[in-house]
């Protein structure tokens, strides 16, 4: 028999140490993350360019109009500041003064300090904690701490949280309210997987938590500072040796895949539908998103798309150069000068007769492949940029003086607004990128979704606290 949790305090308090992933564009917005509170866990809003509303309560199509990247930047901005704000208040009011509401952003996201100050500003008293990842969010205790609001980094190796703490977190410990360890190569979305690790070689989530729970005592961090195991957590049975172990101390379960398919979930029908209908293997960890992260997300067309993008590739030299001897006569219209192994001469002629008559450059010294209508649309994406990253391989954004990374547009990625945009608003789950975390398929097999059930989040809470 499962031995059941204990509620924890975290805001002055007590609420279930169950936390609900925020998930942006929108899939995590006021509906999932109130509804989560009201349950008595720790709701979370995507602060990640959510919904805004007219006053009769419509969505406010985030369009933009201005002229250039750094126009459009702005615009992201206040639409970001002002959906957050949105989506927070309306949580809180459904919270109905029980568990607590917390925000997510990601910290490579466009304009990531000056939206949370912007949040942060305008809803003072109603958000409880602060978690960010995707980076090295050294600045986000100092933003936290100065509106007294508590912060919760996000991260996938005690060495991330060793650096961060050393440079910055020491000096605000009091309001560091937890540490969420993602895994890598569990959880959906973007992860901290690191180059020196390999996406194909899963590790044990317990020993690198345990050399997480080490540094922080090595810090003078106390046990009772809960970690926050995300990731792969579907039933908390499956985890009943993490819970009142010495070793790991207070630790805490986060559940981001699960909580799409609810009621209050806002995702769309499909979405749902599609959820209900994986297999094991469904989800891919890739590295195609223009953050440069590692993510994952259902391997659906859109991700077979990139795939196949990526495979249609040659390197190339501008002179012969050893293997490089053969001049390449397709794709590149009357431009000369690039030179070819014979077998990729032989490839390249082969895509071109099938219709990839395209050759575009990649910052690496290769040439992919697409149709003239692909070639189009990515050069339609790349010029519509609004700036929605720090940093963006895809446009070569990046939020600076130049506006630039100084590097070539990479077509081998996509445009993440507008796909992440589409999706949660209706467009073709097949044809966008569907984050979802690696237990998904289990949605297909667990018996408490059996005959398409639905449940409301209280539903789902409960569930949850009963082990399964």
């Amino acid at each position: 028999m499962f031995k059941g949790l204990q509620p924890i305090l975290y805001g002055g308090r007590e609420v279930w140490p169950l936390v609900e992933g925020g998930k942006g564009v929108s899939a995590t917005n006021h509906a999932s993350s109130g509804a989560w509170a009201a349950a008595g866990g720790i709701g979370t809003v995507s602060a990640v360019n959510a919904d805004s509303y007219d006053p009769e309560g419509r969505i406010i199509p985030q369009i933009y109009n201005g002229m250039s990247r750094r126009d459009r930047h702005e615009e992201l901005i206040q639409y970001a500041i002002d959906g957050a704000v949105a989506q927070v208040q309306r949580a809180y009011d459904m919270a109905s003064g029980k568990g607590a509401i917390n925000i997510n952003v990601l910290w490579e996201m466009g304009g990531a300090q000056r939206v949370l100050h912007g949040v942060l500003e305008r809803t003072k008293g109603l958000v409880t904690g602060v978690t960010c990842g995707a980076g090295m969010p050294y600045k986000l205790s100092e933003i936290a701490a100065s509106y007294g609001v508590n912060y919760l980094p996000i991260i996938s190796s005690a060495r991330a949280f060793s650096a961060l703490w050393k440079r910055a977190y020491s000096k605000a410990a009091e309001w560091l309210a937890a540490v969420v360890y993602e895994d890598p190569w569990l959880a959906g979305g973007h992860n901290g997987l690191s180059n020196a690790e390999d996406p194909r070689a899963p590790q044990d989530p317990y020993p690198r938590v345990a050399a997480l729970r080490q540094t922080m005592r090595d810090n003078g961090i106390a046990d009772s500072v809960p970690i926050v195991m995300a990731g792969g957590v579907w039933r908390l049975d499956e985890w009943e040796n993490w819970i009142d172990n010495p070793e790991l101390g207070q630790i805490v379960f986060q559940f981001g895949t699960r909580p799409l398919l609810t009621q209050e979930s806002p995702i769309p029908p499909e979405w749902k539908a599609r959820l209900m209908t994986l297999e094991e293997g469904d989800v891919l960890l890739h590295r195609f998103s223009p953050t440069g992260f590692y993510s994952s997300a259902v391997r659906n067309p859109f991700l077979r798309n990139l795939e196949a993008r990526s495979h249609r590739q040659v390197a190339f030299t501008k002179e012969p150069l050893g293997d490089h001897h053969f001049e390449l006569d397709v794709g590149v219209g009357r431009k000369r000068g690039y030179w070819v192994t014979k077998g990729d001469l032989q490839h390249a002629r082969e895509w071109f007769a099938a219709g990839y008559n395209e050759a575009l450059k990649t910052p690496d010294e290769t040439l992919i492949f697409v149709t003239t209508e692909e070639k189009n649309q990515i050069r339609h994406d790349q010029a519509e940029c609004m700036g929605c990253l720090s940093q963006c391989s895809f446009s070569s954004w990046a939020d600076n003086e130049k506006n630039s990374t100084g590097r070539l547009a990479d077509p081998r990625s996509f445009c993440i607004q507008k796909t992440l945009q589409d999706i949660a608003h209706g467009g073709p789950v097949e044809n966008n990128l569907m984050f979802a975390g690696h237990a998904a398929f289990r949605f297909k097999t667990d018996p408490f979704y059996s005959n398409g059930f639905v449940p409301t989040v209280k539903q789902l809470v409960d569930r949850i606290l009963t082990g399964a």
